[in-house]
């Protein structure tokens, strides 16, 4: 047992040196071909880095699908999206403020209250009724994929290409190309290395399913978002850490738990109103953040605000469940 302990550690610990090292390579390569391209970086964010980064949450989700094991992807994809924006821009925004977007507050908020909506109306019936077989079923995956395609369709359609600042640095498409596939790479491996280790040494140490699934789980797919965001606002690429965000929040309500609940029907949990409702609240945080203290920001007492909110829930949440 002590040995495993150690083995999970250092699996984790490794995990995590690959996920910086990854995050700082997808970056590099991601605004460098932004640059190179005359694309907005934060049209970067929002679609190659958010996919990208998106890919842990997906990878896990579908392999706890096939394995029958479907009851932590709504808790995974909901704790992912509430730690994207309290936990990730929490940390990015302590880092450096970042300066938001105007695309981000037209359109990228309001598509991340409506993928809320979809999801509340999909679970609520269920929950209210007191179903004994409250389920995200297919069909209601296959509404959510192709939520997903009409996304991609809305970025193709409206999103315009800005003017890019020519005296940074751009990379050729071959170099930024390979940067980008060795930061994914990393990402990937470096998310699964340190989600395994982690989990395995809760569990070992007595922690429950649930709370594995809503904090160790949802927090380690979102490790690469944290890392992405985290170098990008470094790096002094605000508009990455905002695009990846918010890209990645719809990528996983739309294409992770659409794929998901294609598989097999997604069970909803009791406390599914609950978390939802923190994910609410956390989006209409950071909206409200763009009008308040330093307008078109998150300075860094915003950005502790958002860390002190998810400290709480997390708190609450463990609480709760021991206290059962």
């Amino acid at each position: 047992m002590e040995k495993g302990i150690v083995l999970d550690f250092i699996k984790l610990v490794l995990g995590i040196a690959i996920l910086v090292k990854g995050a700082d390579l997808l970056i590099t390569g991601a605004s460098g071909l932004a640059r190179r391209a005359g694309i907005p970086e934060f049209v970067i964010g929002l679609t190659l880095v958010a996919f990208g980064t998106s890919l842990p949450e997906l990878t896990v989700n579908v392999q706890a699908s096939l394995e029958g094991a479907s009851e932590i992807t709504l808790g995974n994809v909901i704790g992912s999206n509430i730690a994207n924006i309290l936990l990730i821009l929490g940390v990015a925004g302590l880092i450096r403020p970042l300066s938001i977007h105007g695309t981000f507050v037209k359109k990228e908020i309001p598509l991340n209250f409506l993928s809320i909506l979809v999801l509340f109306a999909m679970v609520s019936d269920k929950v209210l009724d007191h179903s004994p077989q409250a389920f995200v079923s297919r069909s209601e995956g296959l509404v959510l994929i192709t939520t997903f395609v009409g996304y991609l369709y809305f970025l193709a359609a409206f999103l315009e290409r800005d003017s890019v600042d020519d005296n940074l640095q751009r990379l050729s498409y071959l170099k930024g190309s390979v940067l980008i596939i060795l930061g994914l790479a990393g990402l990937i491996l470096g998310a699964d290395w340190t989600v395994s280790g982690g989990v395995n040494l809760a569990l070992s140490l007595g922690v429950s399913q649930v709370v594995v699934g809503l904090f160790m789980i949802a927090i380690g797919t979102s490790l690469p978002e944290l890392l992405t965001s985290a170098v990008a606002a470094y790096r002094g690429n605000p508009d990455i850490a905002l695009g990846n965000v918010a890209g990645s929040n719809i990528f996983n309500v739309s294409l992770v738990l659409g794929a998901s609940a294609l598989i097999n029907p997604i069970p909803v949990p009791e406390r599914v109103f609950k978390d939802l409702a923190l994910l609410f609240v956390a989006t209409l945080v950071l909206f409200i953040s763009n009008y308040t203290g330093r307008r078109h920001s998150v300075s860094r007492f915003e950005a502790g605000i958002f860390l002190l909110i998810y400290l709480a829930y997390a708190i609450y949440s463990w609480y709760t469940e021991f206290a059962r």
